[in-house]
């Protein structure tokens, strides 16, 4: 079955070929639909058979490369001095991945069936969506640095095609005063953001190939198997791979771009979200865990990054309206708590709520996806409420997803959750201040989903009924939501805890890929203590406290809301305008950028230098033009007298000579 790898990247490029060349003629939207659909869960049968080979071999031989053709090759004399194929890796990483990927993306692109009806650029959509998929599993089960750069690159070209969809639409922009844009202006900054990133990912690269002289996978992690810890080379290469997945990942200083990105159609906020792109930064670190291992000061701004991410996003969710923006900062901040289990050495644990939030995010966005549809277009969640009546369906799997984000026992959130609070309190990476960043960041977690829940659902009816008529989403848009509200109960069973008299099948099954990192780190098993359930117990009562806290604000005493607005309306300001980072942003490298380009490059050189110098160019053949046109008259006596004149002169030079 390992053989059948490629087929798995094949089957969604097969579907981004056809529908991107016979799309226009296709007039058919089921038919795009299945085709587009189809290929994704081609992909992820074949990703499901290779697994379940793979549970019935030894540790040992669950790794196989697939190498399918060369692709750059250097060679200095008689030696290759570089050589990079194009070519795949199946591994107990890869594979979970590609499981998430192809799984949630199969129902992500069954529920746009529905959603995307009767929208003119269906077949193109399906199209971008196809491209997707295929730059996300290029990435996933690349073999090298460099194929898995060029599927980095082509899941930030996606995004900017999907944000940017809908091109002629307007969009929200959020802040204290609110403005509206064009969604391609969305989809250039999430663009311009991710290059900045992908810049600090290629340095990186170019270090890993000076160090180690080599961009493979096996060459360099096992080369970098037999260096001590620490060095300056391996602490820049690694922050330098960081700042990639900070742009990636959206994590500070990189990720305003991420809840912009809510400009484009709901299915593609939950792809990238859930399944894609913001998964490939965390990914990119749990695949290069022994690098990031000889470099611990990295893993330490790594585990400082994410707690710092995750409660500062959790904040700005709070006060949040727009119900797919409330949706974004809360990935914004659940990635935060991916990458402080990376920087706790906890990569296991990382990859597990990778997992399970691509179960419970694939669900919220979808949920919110078919109220706005049901809305007509309307996002604000102060004009709704009560809709829980009009949407049976989508309200229960959406409240599913709620408290499996809340990390509510025994939901999918739960686990995973503790498992990364309990790590960033008992690593020795770790500390009591990273635990309970994490933690508070969790009850916050718990009061703005349960806010958004009952401003959606609960509660009075905001809305006009003379021109909203909510309704239930069709069956293409609530069976996918019934799978993931599945997925959302039973997907952290995989990882329950030896303290819960669990196997912890998810860490085992990893264990593998992340032994060489934590033996440099010489991180050992932790055994069971009292202080765990203390902690547990204490992280559930937190989140709790915060749906009670919730429901008590806005559905029982609604007044209360308004008052804390005004008795903490500078505070209010604050988190409403986003610490007013876009705004820095703006001050002190775009504006100064567009003058530096008006007075300097335009001004200065493009009109002073450029222009001049085309202009005169100009100017001089017209110059020569009008003196040689005096000669072309049209008179023969002129031609005459000149033909005379010019032997004269002949005649009179040779007579001189």
């Amino acid at each position: 079955m390992f053989s059948l790898a490629p087929a798995i990247v094949f089957f969604p490029l097969l579907g981004f070929l056809f529908l991107g060349l016979l799309g226009p003629r296709l007039k058919n939207e089921r038919l795009v639909g299945i085709v587009g659909s189809g290929t994704v869960g081609l992909s992820f049968l074949v990703a499901t058979a290779i697994f379940i080979e793979m549970l019935g071999l030894p540790p040992e031989q669950r790794k196989e490369i697939i190498q399918l053709f060369a692709w750059i090759g250097t060679f200095t004399g008689t030696s290759a001095s570089m050589n990079v194929s194009v070519a795949y890796q199946i591994d107990q990483l890869s594979i979970v991945m590609t499981l998430i990927v192809t799984g949630v993306g199969f129902l992500i692109h069954v529920y746009s069936i529905g959603y995307m009806h009767g929208d003119p650029g269906f077949w193109r959509f399906f199209t971008y969506l196809n491209l997707f998929i295929f730059a996300m599993l290029n990435l996933v089960l690349a073999d090298n640095f460099l194929l898995m750069f060029l599927g980095w690159e082509g899941v930030g070209l996606c995004s900017y095609l999907l944000i940017g969809f809908w091109y002629d639409r307007k969009f929200e922009t959020g802040g204290y005063a609110p403005g509206t844009a064009y969604t391609g202006d969305a989809a250039k900054k999430a663009f311009i953001v991710n290059r900045i990133g992908d810049f600090g990912f290629l340095l990186g690269m170019f270090l890993i190939y000076v160090q180690f002289e080599s961009l493979n996978f096996d060459t360099v992690f096992g080369r970098a198997a037999v260096l001590n810890v620490g060095g300056e080379v391996m602490m820049w290469m690694t922050l330098l791979l960081f700042i990639g997945a900070t742009g990636k990942s959206a994590q500070i200083p990189l990720f305003v771009w991420l809840p912009d990105a809510m400009a484009g159609p709901t299915p593609v906020s939950a792809l990238i979200h859930a399944a894609t792109m913001v998964t490939a930064g965390v990914y990119m670190v749990a695949r290069c865990s022994i690098l990031f291992a000889l470099a611990p000061a990295t893993l330490q701004i790594v585990a400082v990054i994410g707690a710092l991410t995750a409660i500062m996003a959790a904040t700005i969710g709070l006060v949040q309206n727009d119900i797919k923006k409330v949706l974004a900062y809360s990935t914004i901040s659940q990635l935060g708590y991916m990458f402080l289990a990376m920087g706790v050495a906890a990569f296991g644990a990382g990859i597990f709520h990778v997992m399970t939030h691509a179960f419970f995010k694939a669900l919220l966005f979808l949920g919110s996806g078919a109220v706005i549809h049901a809305m007509h277009e309307e996002q604000d969640i102060q004009k709704m409420g009560g809709l829980k009546k009009y949407m049976p369906t989508t309200y229960k799997t959406f409240l599913i997803g709620a408290i499996a984000i809340a990390g509510i026992p025994p939901f999918a959130g739960f686990f995973s959750k503790d498992e990364i609070l309990w790590k960033a309190f008992s690593s020795e990476y770790g500390s009591v201040l990273l635990w309970a960043l994490a933690v508070l960041g969790a009850g916050i977690t718990a009061f703005y989903m349960f806010r958004l829940t009952i401003l959606t659902f609960e509660g009075e009816e905001r809305f006009d009924h003379r021109h909203v008529h909510p309704h239930e989403a069709p069956q293409s848009m609530t069976i996918p939501l019934i799978i993931l509200a599945g997925l959302s109960i039973v997907g952290g069973f995989v990882g329950i805890p030896e303290s819960l008299l669990g196997g912890n099948a998810l860490e085992h099954w990893l264990e593998p890929i992340f032994a060489p990192a934590l033996s440099k780190l010489r991180v050992v098993p932790h055994h069971v203590e009292i202080t765990e359930y203390v902690l547990m117990v204490l992280s559930v009562g937190i989140a709790l406290a915060g749906i009670y806290g919730a429901r008590r604000v806005y559905l029982r005493r609604q007044e209360l809301s308004a008052l804390w607005q005004q008795k903490y309306a500078r505070i209010y300001k604050i988190l409403w305008n986003k610490y007013y980072v876009d705004e820095a942003y703006d001050a002190l490298f775009v504006r100064p950028a567009v003058r530096l380009s008006n007075s300097l490059l335009w001004k200065g050189l493009d009109v002073a230098v450029i222009d001049r110098m085309v202009n005169g160019t100009a100017t001089a053949v017209a110059w020569c033009a009008f003196w040689i046109r005096r000669v072309q008259t049209g008179v023969a006596q002129m031609y005459a007298t000149v033909l005379v004149g010019g032997i004269v002169v002949i005649l009179f030079w040779l007579m001189i000579k």
